[in-house]
């Protein structure tokens, strides 16, 4: 039993270690979307791929990524950046976008999630 302020109750149930990581990689691309435009996400996110493409790192996931980042649609960008579905939590998974936060921004976002 948990005690708070509104009287004693039953604890929460604790989320999964998956569900844990899904936020994490969500509140890693939400700080993307915050901090840079469509247009800087897409310029470093292609530059992630055809870079790790020429380097043989390329998984199915990338190809997808490509499908949205090569498309006009700031939406089709967003929901994959930070939808709760599980096309969007799979596709967090490998995310294209790394090297736009600092490596503080992305320790703090760790620490914050108890990671």
């Amino acid at each position: 039993m948990e005690l708070s302020e509104r009287g004693l109750r039953p604890p929460k149930p604790r989320a999964s270690a998956q569900e844990r990581l899904d936020e994490l990689k969500r509140q890693l691309a939400m700080a993307v979307a915050r901090e840079f435009s469509p247009r800087e996400i897409r310029a470093q996110s292609l530059a992630n791929l055809y870079r790790w493409k020429l380097q043989g790192t390329w998984v199915s996931a990338y190809e997808e990524w490509q499908e949205i980042l090569e498309s006009d649609s700031d939406g089709a960008l967003f929901a994959a950046m930070l939808g709760r579905d599980e096309q969007s939590n799979r596709l967090r998974q490998s995310l294209p976008f790394v090297g736009l936060l600092s490596q503080e921004q992305v320790r703090e976002i760790y620490e914050e999630a108890g990671g």
